[in-house]
């Protein structure tokens, strides 16, 4: 009997140690990754930048939004705006009946009503801007699908401003030709000379190099990440894996690897990941904001929630109920986490390179509760854990570091 007993004991610790071993990796990454010692909320908001002119109008009412709400340090709420440089001059060009593309630059004298807003958010501390893209587009895919694609060619006829929202999807790739599907890689002398063209405009409006990118629909590669990396990027924000094409259905197209918080790429670029989403107008509310809080809480991660301009733009009652949902969002956070912290994104990745110990937890023990609510999030190890029984030398192990 005892000898029956101790061989199924010892099947049974086989397994989970086969188990570990199996998802070794993936304990190992998550362990590495760092672990945030309070509640930190930012909201990452896209697609501003050249485009239609009633965005001053929506940042000055974000601007009066966040400056209603301060954490325990006195800090206002961040958002960071992914700035797209430039749009087409569809005006021009329509006018001159040209094959040849034509931009408006966001530092011409007509889009200094959305300048003014955005400057002033920065300047009272509740915008940060981040390179977005000199246009939120390759401008020659776009050209070359204009002369199949009745859709792009009235784009390009946009009497007005145009919205680069109003492309088609796939068209919103900028560092891919997606003109035909499947995409193609662009070249890389063309990445890097746009890169220098962005990074140039850049600093002509905001006086100092971008030291944030984000990558117009999540697609980039390597090539990019050391343009960006060559001229003062120091940080990628990533969905917490990486898209490098788009197949034939249009669909984004990667290699399916795992990105964490504080990863390195190119040129040693920062890797963080923004996989938390809050667009009022896609039916969102402020309890999606505040699930997504407790989750990232609970791992020791920052809240990054992704929000893009469209939610404050257009139809004027759906705009102000973005809004509000975006107040009700700050008002039940600072309600529900007294150690709420408003941080810009940069402030993270400087935290975490610095090992900032007044942010980050470093002491083993401590670290463990947010591990293991980690991988019991990855759905088959949790699932396979039970049933072999991993859960319990788990479980066991979070008792102890309570």
């Amino acid at each position: 009997m005892q000898i029956w007993l101790g061989g199924i004991i010892i099947v049974w610790l086989f397994v989970q140690v086969m188990l570990l071993f199996v998802y070794r990796h993936m304990l190992a990454a998550y362990w590495r990754e760092p672990v945030l010692c309070c509640p930190i909320l930012v909201f990452e908001s896209d697609d501003w930048g050249a485009g239609p002119l009633e965005q001053a109008h929506a940042l000055d009412a974000l601007r009066q939004i966040l400056k209603g709400h301060r954490d325990q340090s006195g800090h206002y709420p961040v958002m960071t705006l992914g700035v797209i440089l430039s749009i087409a001059d569809t005006e021009t060009m329509r006018a001159e009946k040209e094959s040849a593309y034509s931009r408006i630059a966001l530092d011409l004298a007509r889009f200094e009503p959305v300048l003014a807003a955005l400057r002033a958010g920065i300047n009272e501390g509740v915008f940060t801007p981040q390179l977005h893209g000199m246009e939120h587009y390759w401008p020659p895919a776009v050209m070359a699908a204009a002369k199949t694609d009745a859709q792009v060619s009235v784009w390009l006829q946009t009497n007005g401003l145009a919205h680069s929202e109003e492309l088609p999807p796939r068209l919103q790739s900028r560092w891919i030709d997606a003109a035909s599907l499947p995409s193609q890689p662009l070249p890389e002398a063309e990445i890097y000379a746009a890169v220098v063209e962005e990074v140039k405009v850049y600093m002509q409006i905001f006086g100092a190099k971008p030291v944030i990118a984000v990558p117009t629909t999540f697609i980039w590669n390597n090539i990019v990440e050391r343009a960006w990396a060559a001229h003062g990027v120091s940080c990628v924000i990533t969905p917490g894996t990486r898209y490098e094409s788009r197949d034939g259905q249009g669909r984004p197209k990667g290699d399916g690897r795992l990105i964490l918080n504080g990863e390195r790429g190119q040129g040693d670029v920062m890797y963080l990941v923004r996989d938390k989403y809050f667009e009022p107008k896609l039916g969102h509310r402020a309890e999606k904001g505040l699930d997504a809080l407790s989750l990232q809480t609970a791992c020791g991660r920052p809240t990054l929630l992704e929000t893009h301009r469209f939610n404050f733009l257009g139809d004027p009652a759906q705009s102000t109920a973005a809004l509000a949902e975006l107040n009700r969002l700050l008002v039940e956070a600072r309600a529900h986490y007294s150690k709420l912290r408003f941080l810009s994104t940069q402030d993270i990745a400087e935290a975490i390179a610095n090992q900032d110990t007044s942010l980050i937890i470093t002491a083993p023990r401590a670290r463990v509760p947010a591990w293991l609510t980690r991988i019991s999030r990855v759905s088959r190890f949790w699932k396979l854990a039970r049933l072999t029984g991993l859960v319990l030398p788990l479980w066991m192990l979070g008792k102890w570091t309570a």
